[in-house]
């Protein structure tokens, strides 16, 4: 059978929703009131269960060079515990479901099975959300995902110069300049050849080393095609900040007219440069 661990994202997705429109539909379909509901929740239900064989399928695919990364198997383990457990709860909805669906012609005991429907539903919704949590954890927290899915090795770069950035930026929050100073030029060997981190590391210049006049010289060494309108505002506000820094706020005011020329309708420009006057 074909490998689907990169389907595991999409096919998550479908399982949560499934679940709780399913068992909401189940739910209001107890009240009688909304025919449609009755057929609806069935269908979704159903589904909702195939979905989730996939879903922890595909995860257990996915988890063997996850569970490589320092620190980060226990999590995987408990995600995967999580998933399983969501997945078996919801079979049990569905079966129920298909007893209701087989009990037509028996009004009362569909009813029944449709009431033990929506109570194994609720249960399984809290058994979802516990999943889908610690699935959350496991990218946002233990950073679990990046390479994964495409097979990219770029993803995993990307990952590294993530964590460059954000740790400057913490390291910056919490008043260690030199710290935040020595990851943005790590930042800045990998990648000689990005505007944006030669952006970050004149920032950086002017932020963590208080030479504003040596991001100056920086940011003039920037060159940013036409074609990148957004990057060159960056530049032009970096610049801005930087003569402020460097006690030339006449220069500064000219950085942000001629953006303001050049973008009259662009009211945080306009903003900007009433802030200076």
């Amino acid at each position: 059978m074909p490998d689907i661990a990169a389907w595991h994202p999409q096919v998550v997705h479908f399982v949560v929703a499934l679940a709780f429109v399913g068992v909401a539909l189940r739910l209001v379909s107890l009240t009688g009131r909304v025919a449609f509901t009755r057929p609806a929740a069935a269908t979704l239900l159903i589904v909702c269960a195939g979905a989730a064989v996939l879903a922890v399928r595909s995860g257990s695919e996915a988890h063997e060079r996850v569970e490589r990364i320092p620190g980060v198997a226990a999590q995987v383990r408990a995600h995967e515990d999580a998933g399983e457990w969501a997945r078996d709860v919801l079979l049990v909805v569905a079966a129920l479901e298909i007893v209701g669906l087989a009990l037509v012609k028996r009004e009362q005991w569909r009813r029944w099975a449709e009431i033990a429907s929506a109570v194994a539903g609720l249960m399984a919704c809290g058994a979802v959300y516990k999943a889908g949590d610690r699935g959350g954890d496991l990218v946002y927290s233990f950073a679990g995902g990046p390479g994964l899915r495409t097979g990219d090795t770029a993803d995993v770069g990307r990952l590294l110069d993530a964590g460059l950035f954000d740790a400057a930026m913490l390291a910056r929050s919490e008043h260690r300049p030199a710290e935040a100073d020595s990851l943005i030029a790590e930042l800045g060997r990998r990648n000689p050849g990005s505007v944006e981190v030669q952006i970050v590391a004149a920032q950086s210049l002017m932020t963590d080393r208080k030479d504003p006049r040596a991001a100056l010289a920086a940011l003039d060494r920037i060159a940013v095609p036409d074609s990148q309108g957004f990057l060159k505002t960056r530049v032009a506000f970096t610049k801005a900040d930087a003569y402020v820094a460097a006690g030339m706020k006449d220069s500064a005011r000219a950085v942000l007219e001629k953006l303001v020329a050049e973008n009259p309708g662009n009211p945080r420009l306009k903003q900007r440069l009433d802030r200076l006057k």
